[in-house]
């Protein structure tokens, strides 16, 4: 062994090249050439010319990163990842009637989606039917309008709800459409237990961020916790609630307090659900999430990694949970909505397919990408299936998904 091999990860001795680097490269060139900008930064942390050892000396691998399907699941929720199985990828639609939105919904199937997302229009959010006065102009413009059992029948003719994962974003009136939706299936001939999906069931981000609540907090909270204990129950395969950073971001948070604000309000559903007697190594199994992905590529991809570990630690510490399936962040995300511009609108195409390998490099588990015409109004059937090709490309072409965790190991 050399002289040098004993010395090379000494921090002492990186610190002392590090020093000479700067002061015999780096100060040469900046006198002649300075740099962009004076200052770097991500929305959530200022960033420095240069990462090294020295920024992670303080991590020890299995107790900080682990492997992947393993506590505190850094790298990964499944052992294999997308080598196994590739993220769901469901685009977000939902516009007029039922009918139509079911044309929608099998066009995409038609295109490879692998998974719904249902936008629900402004009336059904807030517990309108659509001949209701205080509906008027809103039915059917930003999602599909849903007012009976009817419609949630009509909303999936035709596509077997026994197969396919279907996400509801859907809030104050979630158990509501959580109903009628484990209806559908059963008057498709199959049992509620087998019925997959997600309903956001999140409605204290309404409060901060977006306002379509119907009840009080302390009240809207016991009806979420209501619904995840009894799908825990009742319909275990179906997830109850998706606890939305995503609204939090779009309404103009960092990164950082994304997570921060969406584990807060995560909290507090848990501590309602045990405060009803809910098993939270059961009932926290249909916790999942929904986070937003921004143009900034390396923080997202930290983000994602630092959420599961985060939440890995936090299930452990503070509520006790032993279920390794109910440490788990299991999360959807969609690229940035408000990233988007109404100039040059098919730029968006690019910013897209950058938020979704970041998304991707993170380890999510169901993705939909914001199409390049929603700056301008709801995305048409091509918009939809350029964003639906641009996933497809990043799962089949990129190399993104052959190996796991691929940015573990960056100082950065």
């Amino acid at each position: 062994m050399t002289n040098a091999d004993l010395h090379r990860d000494d921090p002492a001795a990186i610190r002392a090249a590090r020093e000479a680097w700067e002061r015999d490269n780096v100060a040469k060139v900046l006198a002649r050439f300075p740099e962009r900008r004076k200052h770097f930064e991500s929305s959530s942390a200022p960033q420095e010319r240069l990462y090294t050892p020295l920024e992670v000396g303080g991590n020890g691998y299995l107790e900080d990163i682990g492997f992947p399907g393993q506590f505190p699941f850094t790298r990964g929720v499944q052992p294999t990842m997308y080598r196994g199985r590739l993220w769901t990828m469901r685009q977000y639609a939902g516009f007029g009637t039922a009918e139509e939105s079911n044309q929608r919904f099998k066009h995409l199937i038609a295109n490879g989606q692998t998974g719904l997302s249902v936008a629900f229009d402004l009336p059904t959010q807030t517990g309108y039917d659509s001949d209701d006065p205080m509906a008027a102009g809103e039915v059917g413009q930003v999602g599909v309008a849903v007012d009976t059992l009817a419609d949630m029948e009509t909303l999936f003719s035709g596509i077997p709800l026994d197969k396919i994962s279907t996400s509801m974003t859907i809030n104050a009136p979630a158990s509501i459409l959580v109903a009628m939706y484990l209806v559908a299936t059963e008057k498709q001939g199959h049992p509620r237990s087998v019925a997959t999906g997600t309903s956001q069931n999140d409605v204290l981000k309404e409060y901060v961020a977006r306002g379509t609540y119907i009840f009080p907090p302390k009240e809207s909270v016991r009806l979420a916790a209501n619904l995840i204990n009894f799908c825990a129950v009742e319909a275990p395969r179906f997830n109850s609630i998706s606890v939305s950073g995503y609204h939090i971001r779009e309404a103009g948070s960092t990164a950082a307090q994304e997570i921060g604000f969406a584990f807060a309000n995560a909290i507090a559903y848990l501590e309602e659900c045990r405060r009803q007697g809910g098993d939270l190594n059961q009932s926290a199994q249909g916790v999942s999430w929904i986070f937003n992905t921004h143009n900034h590529f390396f923080e997202e991809v930290a983000k994602y990694r630092a959420l599961r570990r985060l939440w890995a630690r936090l299930m452990v510490e503070r509520f006790g949970i032993t279920n390794p399936n109910a440490q788990m962040l299991r999360t959807h995300t969609q690229t940035g909505g408000s990233t988007l511009t109404a100039q040059q609108p098919k730029n968006n195409i690019a910013r897209a397919a950058i938020q979704a390998l970041a998304a991707v490099v993170g380890g999510v588990q169901s993705l939909a990408l914001s199409c390049y015409d929603e700056a301008l109004a709801l995305p048409t059937e091509e918009a939809q299936q350029i964003a639906l090709r641009t996933q497809q490309i990043i799962a089949f072409e990129s190399g993104a998904a052959d190996t796991i965790d691929p940015m573990a190991g960056s100082y950065y």
